[in-house]
This record gives structure tokens, sequence and C-alpha cells, in this order.
């Protein structure tokens, strides 16, 4: 039995491995949490199921003493394109020479035991096995257990704002879970798993907070599993400017500016930051976005035109800028830092990320304390990017993203930004700015 249990843990730490390297990673040793947010991300674009960020760690290190739940494991074995997690054991079964192996072996086991199963069965028709059969059919009947997930589209999930555009704006959650069947029910926020909440049966409403505005995703789940999505679209219709500290369930700080704009950029003000009763000498991000409260353009196909440096307001190794356009779905975004730090570089269009620790991506690395010139070409979901007219990076996804739904530029010092240009494929404008000039 222990030999066994062994060689199913060495299964899983095989699969995990397969999933690193499908999913673009050469080391799971060495994966950030962003790297395993994107993991789990990506399990729960493709099969549904919900896995927890402490569950993928565990599993990453091989850090449990006992099996996964076989929901988490077949969730696993799904992502690599495998039915189940039957079937991912089968796949990798020893096949000696003369030896039958995978599915043959299972159907020549089914069929030794076929014969025992009718010979138990005949022996049950006696009166003393009846007697047995019928005891432990009520005892099961009337012992109380867990049931089965069941009855999903039975959910109900509605949510209101209390305010229009307000930040921080609190939302009022509707639902009903009663005719579902699952042992655990969760609101989830956004895309974000620090913003979870537990919810329980004969109860109805939730309300919470958003502090961020933007176009979120909040999720209804059912065990791991999501049952339901409602879009949440908080706008600003302006250049709206906060700070954030690199710690799980950080509270953002507004800043407070006269206009965001300075000498014809976008940007912010090391005085007004510091007003705004931000600690500069915290590992902060700084994020400007901009969220209209209408969007009609296609994420698939765009074209970004921007010219953007980073104003350093605490000494960092590697100051980095991102450019993000927001979408309805996944996300679209790009890193820059200079070339020694490279490793830190990451991209994501579509379902797919790419990081600098398994890519060399040393090309999109560049001063970034200096003026850039940088193109975002999306085209039929293939991606080209060019930084001072080089191109630096190509890239293509599968899944529709939705429609545009905001543009920001996020930074670990202050991001001045000269000019932004965003614009349809066929050239008709989605915003434009050159910010005062």
């Amino acid at each position: 039995m222990e030999a066994k249990a062994t060689s199913e843990r060495d299964l899983v730490k095989k699969c995990m491995t397969e999933l690193c390297s499908k999913a673009g990673f050469a080391d799971c040793q060495n994966m950030v949490q962003r790297d395993l947010e994107f993991l789990c991300d990506s399990i729960e674009a493709k099969t549904g199921v919900l896995i927890s960020l402490s569950t993928i760690k565990r599993l990453m290190n091989g850090q449990f003493s006992r099996l996964p739940q076989i929901a988490t494991l077949n969730a696993i074995s799904m992502f690599l394109g495998y039915q189940n997690w039957q079937e991912f054991k089968l796949s990798k079964a020893p096949a000696p020479n003369g030896s039958i192996n995978g599915a043959n072996k299972e159907k020549l086991a089914a069929q030794r035991t076929l014969p025992l199963l009718r010979f138990s069965y005949t022996r049950l028709l006696l009166p003393a096995g009846l007697l047995i059969f019928t005891a432990l059919g009520l005892f099961f009947m009337l012992k109380p257990g867990k049931h089965p997930p069941a009855n999903f589209e039975k959910a109900v999930f509605t949510v209101n704002k209390t305010t229009s555009n307000d930040l921080p704006n609190t939302v009022v959650f509707n639902y009903n879970i009663d005719d579902v069947n699952a042992d655990s029910f969760f609101i989830q926020q956004s895309w974000d798993r620090n913003r979870r909440v537990r919810i329980y049966k004969k109860s109805y409403t939730l309300t919470d907070i958003y502090y961020e505005p933007g176009y979120h995703n909040a999720k209804l789940i059912a065990n791991d599993q999501v049952i339901k999505t409602l879009p949440v679209s908080i706008p600003t219709d302006r250049w709206f400017f906060y700070a954030k500290e690199k710690i799980p369930r950080s509270i953002p700080k507004y800043i407070s500016l006269a206009n965001g704009f300075k000498d014809g950029k976008l940007g912010m003000d090391k005085d007004e930051i510091l007003n705004s009763q931000v600690d500069i000498q915290k590992e902060n991000t700084y994020i400007q976005v901009y969220f209209p409260s209408v969007f009609e353009s296609n994420s698939d196909n765009f074209i970004l035109n921007c010219r953007v440096r980073v104003n350093e307001l605490r000494h960092n190794f590697c100051p980095y800028f991102m450019c993000e356009v927001f979408c309805q779905k996944n996300f679209m975004f790009f890193t820059s830092t200079p070339k020694g730090c490279s490793s830190e570089i990451n991209a994501q269009y579509g379902e797919n990320f790419t990081s600098g620790k398994t890519h060399d991506l040393s090309a999109m690395g560049t001063d970034v304390k200096e003026w850039q010139d940088v193109e975002v070409n999306v085209k039929n979901r293939k991606v080209t990017i060019r930084i001072n007219k080089a191109e630096v990076f190509t890239t293509s996804y599968q899944e529709p993203s939705g429609l545009i739904t905001g543009l920001g530029f996020i930074s670990n010092g202050i991001c001045e930004v000269d000019f932004v240009s965003l614009k349809t494929q066929d050239g008709k404008s989605i915003y434009s700015n050159d910010f005062g000039k």
C-alpha cells in the first residue's frame, strides 16, 4: 500500500513538471507568485476548476503527505490534455516487453474480475446474504454524507453598484445557492484570489468594496469550480492615479493631482504623492489608468503607440514600466526594464503568458529612465511589440479577449507618458492624447 502511495506521489510530481513545461516554465522550483497565479488562472480558464494558490505551491514543491483531492488531480490532468487523472496515470504505466499496459491492462483486469463478481452476486441471493445486503442498504441510505456537486444551473447570481463611478465603490451581490449541491461556496470579486469571501445557504446577500477601477469579473464558486461569472464595470472616464504596496490584500492609496498633466506629459509629481500620504520608501506599484464608461472596440485588433519613461522615487535595481490594454477577458501587457534585469520581464497576451525567467526576453530590455517609443500591434490575435522601431517581441493567442475596456501605465516609479494613441487596425481612434501640447 505504501509503495502504491509513493508511486502516486511520484506521478503527481511528474504531472506538475509537465504542467510547468506546457505553461512555458522550465523550472517548477523557481516560480514566483505572479507565475503561480498565472498558472492557477490558466488551469481555471481551461478546465473551469479553481485551484488555490496554496495548493499549487504545495504541489509544485511536493509538500503533501497525502494525495490531493481527485478534483484537483483531474483538473491538472485535463490541462495537459487528458480526460482525467486516471487516464494520465495509465499513460505513464510502464510497458515492459510482453506485458500489457494502459487501457488493455485495465480491460483485462475487469474481465478477470467479472466471474468473481458473478459468484459473489449468486451468494448474495441466499437468505442470509439478502439479509445482510438489505441491512447494508438501509445503513447507507440513512447515513448522512456528502452529495456529489450538482444543480449548478439552479444558482442565482446578480450584482448592483451602490454608486455610479465613485471609488471606493460598494457593490451588492444577490445570490441563491439553496438548490446547489456542493460542500462550500465563495464569491470572488475579481481575478485576485485574495478577494474571495465564503458564502452559505439560506443567506442571499453579500456586499463588498471595490477599491480599484476597471472591468472586473466577479465569480460564484462551488467547491473549486466557477459556476457563474458577472461583469462589474467601475469606470473613471478620466486618468486615475493610485499606489499599492506589494503585499497581499493591500488597499490602494489614491493620489490627488491637480490635473495629472505636467509640462505636456501624463504623470504624477513626487510632492503630490507625498501629500497623498504614500510612503515612497516602501515597495509600491504606481498606477495610472483610464477606463471609459462605454467601450466598443475589439481587443484582438488594435495598435497602441506611446512614448514613456520612468522617474525613480527610490532607488530600484530594476526600474520598470508596464503598458497594459485592459479587456473583458485575460490580460494584455508587457514590461520593460534595463537589460541586466531582463529576467524580470513578463508579457501576456490572451491566454499566453511569457516569463523572462524561462525565455530570453533581453530584446525587450531598455534604459527605461530615457524616453522610449513603444508600439504594440495586435492583428487577428497576432502580437508584435516594437521599441524605438525595433521589433523586440512577437506572440499569438487563440482565445478571444473581448472588447477593450481601458488603458494603463504601471511602474515602480513615476511613469511619464509624452503621448498615447490607441486605434483600431483600420485607423479609427479609440483614445488619443498628446497631453496639452
